[in-house]
């Protein structure tokens, strides 16, 4: 029976309650440990049992107890205190005001297809979306002008359980908005906020609601509406789910419905964020709106958005990359190509790399890469990967000069370390530990903390996980109607005073997470060793429903398991979610980590436990491959690349079983004083923390994308922006004119003043005649090209250095010079090229043309 009216009822509070509302509903509670301590104590099993959701705690909970804690001092104090704390938060100057204290108004949009924030919001799959919703709360914490973007899934992504096999099925149980901390953003007439989004041959509705992290808004889209068609309200039913149709339909509201959205929200945006290509969409709706509604031409459009995008890519392999079939393209987005007045091929070839390809499939993150004025990697490894991966998009550019940046990935410490350790840290270090920058002398205090206490507290965290395993493993067990002999079994599950390794991702296959099984005798000799050196792992993740082979994986281990007999020292924990997380990096002791070189773009849990203090054991992959891997953790191989990945495997087993039984359970267990306390090991702790938490956390990492990516394009917006766009207008101009000469360019003469054979320190004076043809001096930048000669006869490790303009000669040829010094032996060379170059580029390879000598 359907509802004739329906009503939203907001949970009844005595007014002297009402602050629990406001604290409620800013996810600033997840990270402040008085708000989420007072939530607890209000209810401690309907915390637990809401998932830590304080909106539902408030709907659920008894009218008897709100009127105890109304009489309870102790409790109205607590709320007081965190009520202030979160307005003082609210209100305090922030980093980002010292720093653009004088800049014009300005607004960064995040978009993403996931935000993992809490574990009452699962909007997420993984990493991708817990560091998304990292980046908010850093974004937050600094003070920055950011709003967040993406969907809203009425079914999220899956719950995981096994069955009796141990085989991985799914669930998606319904997410109720209306008992979450969300708000529906409604007009000044009380109505809901709607967007309407063309797709063929109708128009798909979206309401808006918003999660407020902190001082930074996320807003969602919802599609799950009247008047859609029951297809339609599914584009917002599952993270990740559905067809390549489905995944279309997505990434158009994504991208296409998110920046409609800002626009109905008032926002003027001035820089805008793809985290990952999903949202490239985004691009194609800016340049319509500019042409549509500011009466731009398509070139002068295209202009202002690609001087203020930003765009991330986090897959290091081409088959992780959204692909979609030329065809599908035209069916959805054809009317985009008539907008912008271009041949159906050539818009196609916005999302191709080789755009004479006329076969191949339309790229996001080609789209992204050739909409967007700043592109990075999550790691240093990984750009080097991204580099090599979409060199293409800049033909003839040194590879290691490709305009793809690197900024690594760090975590929101407040949100990762354990209650009790940050309590620790803050005692110690002081309360600004969790963005103190790597340099900052509070570092120095981790010796002040008493390895007695430090290695207390981790026993008290590794005891505090276990006990959450067992349980969640009793309720897992009696869910899938085990026998009662099994569920005695999992109450007994893992040892509090036994070495604890974890390991907790996606079980995606290259993260090779039945790795340390490959040899089955070694693995038991060391699980099992003597009574008093055992090893114990604990084991979470997901695969995706479609991954056969990653689901297989998580069979494979229950299997070992059982007919292993190891049911206590290793244990599988099913579901894996943020609240799983946060147990196991902050009670297990060592984190493994084993992809397979160099698929593991960055990675973030390990960047967790060593922020609780845990020591990484890790091939040397993503963001461990700059870690300090030696004072910090162990790594395992030398950052080798294999072509046989059998062999790979086998190597890196061995180096394993190695580490594990050379150097890790000796340090563990073999250097305890007259206590018991493991001093050596204690001291490894304290360097992951002090090694790692500066530098591994969002903190720095969002400082660094204000610094290097938002400020800059922002700037670039209003520069482009000025004057009825005439900036815009005339680099677009310039643009066409330097297509239409750059291939008459010819570099005519190379004349070097030395012989052969030079001494190091020498200089060498060099003088070319460039013809410019139809251009002038002042649309070029002539470069020396110099570095050493590799075994293939190129140019390596090389450093540009740029010729002075002297002049037209009498044949009319333009004369550059320059001075150039060899500072090492060996075998050396140079090249000569010539770049674009104007004021208003962000840099030289952005209309990507370069000319070489010959």
């Amino acid at each position: 029976m359907q509802p004739i009216r329906t009503f939203n009822v907001s949970p009844s509070l005595p007014p002297r309650l009402e602050p629990l509302r406001r604290l409620a509903y800013n996810l600033h509670w997840d990270w402040n440990v008085e708000s989420k301590d007072l939530f607890r104590r209000l209810d401690p099993d309907l915390w637990e049992s809401s998932h830590h959701n304080p909106v539902l705690m408030l709907g659920t909970i008894s009218q008897g107890r709100l009127s105890e804690v109304v009489e309870d001092e102790g409790f109205l104090a607590q709320m007081d205190r965190a009520a202030r704390q979160l307005e003082d938060y609210l209100q305090e100057r922030s980093w980002y005001q010292k720093q653009r204290s004088q800049s014009p108004k300005e607004c960064y949009a995040y978009f993403s297809a996931e935000f993992g924030l809490v574990d009452c919001l699962p909007v997420y799959s993984g990493g991708l979306g817990v560091l998304a919703g990292d980046h908010l709360k850093s974004a937050s914490d600094l003070g920055l002008p950011l709003v967040g973007v993406g969907l809203l899934y009425q079914q999220g992504y899956f719950a995981q359980y096994l069955n009796a096999d141990g085989w991985q099925q799914e669930r998606y149980p319904i997410n109720d908005f209306y008992n979450m901390p969300l708000h529906l953003e409604r007009n000044a007439d009380g109505s809901e906020l709607r967007i309407a989004v063309d797709y063929p041959g109708r128009k798909v509705y979206a309401r808006v609601w918003r999660v407020q992290v902190g001082t930074v808004p996320l807003y969602l889209l919802d599609t799950n509406i009247e008047p859609n068609n029951p297809y339609d309200h599914d584009i917002t039913d599952q993270l990740y789910g559905g067809d390549i149709d489905m995944r279309i339909h997505q990434e158009i509201m994504l991208g296409i419905g998110g920046v409609q959205m800002l626009k109905a929200l008032g926002y003027k945006v001035t820089a805008y964020h793809m985290n990952e290509g999903h949202a490239a969409f985004s691009a194609l709706e800016r340049i319509r709106m500019l042409i549509q509604e500011e009466g731009l031409s398509y070139a002068d459009a295209r202009q202002v958005v690609a001087s203020s995008n930003i765009f991330t890519t986090h897959t290091p392999v081409p088959a992780g990359i959204d692909l979609f079939p030329p065809q599908k393209i035209l069916d959805y987005l054809r009317y985009y190509a008539g907008i912008f007045d271009l041949p159906e091929e050539q818009f196609l070839g916005l999302g191709r790399e080789n755009t004479g390809d006329l076969s191949g499939p339309f790229s996001m993150a080609v789209l992204a890469l050739k909409m967007a004025t700043f592109s990075n990697g999550v790691a240093q490894l990984h750009g080097v990967v991204s580099r090599q991966m979409f060199q293409g998009l800049w033909q003839k550019v040194p590879v290691e000069e490709v305009p793809i940046a690197a900024i690594t990935n760090g975590v929101h410490a407040r949100s990762c370390v354990a209650k009790s350790t940050q309590e620790l840290y803050d005692r110690y270090l002081g309360p600004n530990w969790s963005s103190a920058p790597p340099d900052s002398q509070l570092w120095e205090r981790m010796d002040a903390i008493p390895d007695e206490e430090l290695w207390r507290n981790h026993e008290r965290c590794r005891l505090d996980m276990i006990l959450y395993v067992r349980e969640h493993l009793v309720k897992h067990l009696r869910d899938r109607g085990a026998s009662a002999s099994e569920i005695a079994q999992a109450q007994e599950v893992l040892d509090p005073n036994v070495l604890t390794v974890g390991f907790a991702r996606r079980f995606a296959t290259y993260k090779r997470a039945t790795l340390w099984m490959r040899d089955l005798e070694r693995i038991r000799r060391i699980l099992l060793g003597n009574k008093n050196r055992k090893v114990q792992f604990v084991i979470a993740g997901k695969a995706h429903p479609k991954d056969i082979p990653g689901k297989e994986l998580i069979r494979d281990i229950n299997h070992f398991i059982r007919e292993q007999h190891l049911e206590k020292q290793v244990v599988f924990v099913p579901n894996y979610d943020i609240h799983i997380s946060r147990l196991m990096v902050a009670g297990c002791d060592i984190w493994l980590n084993t992809p397979r070189r160099p698929r593991e773009a960055s990675g973030t849990s390990g960047m967790k436990a060593a922020m609780n203090g845990l020591p990484n054991l890790s091939v040397l992959d993503g963001w461990w491959d700059e870690a300090d891997y030696v004072r910090t953790g162990w790594a395992i191989g030398h950052g080798e690349n294999y072509e046989d990945p059998n062999y790979q495997d086998e190597v890196e087993a061995n180096a394993l079983y190695d580490l594990l039984e050379k150097e890790v359970v000796p340090l563990f267990y073999d250097h305890r004083d007259a206590d018991g306390l493991p001093r050596p090991w204690v001291a490894k702790m304290k360097d992951a923390i002090r090694l790692n938490c500066p530098f591994f956390n969002t903190a720095r990492m969002v400082r660094e994308y204000a610094q290097r990516a938002y400020f800059p394009a922002s700037d670039r917006y209003h520069t482009l922006t000025a004057n009825n766009y005439a900036p815009a207008k005339e680099l677009a101009e310039w643009k066409a004119k330097l297509a239409d000469h750059w291939f008459n360019i010819k570099i005519k003469d190379v004349d070097v003043s030395a012989a052969a054979d030079i001494e190091v320190n020498q200089t060498v004076a060099v003088k070319a005649k460039v013809d410019l043809a139809t251009l002038t001096n002042k649309d070029v930048q002539v470069e020396l090209y110099q570095g050493t000669i590799d075994a293939n006869g190129d140019i390596v490790n090389a450093i540009p250095v740029v010729m002075d303009y002297q002049g037209d000669d009498t044949d009319g040829l333009s004369v550059y010079t320059a001075n150039i010094i060899y500072t090492t032996s060996g075998l050396q060379g140079l090249s000569l090229r010539v770049l674009p170059k104007h004021p208003y580029l962000s840099n030289a390879y952005e209309p990507r043309l370069i000319a070489w000598a010959e």
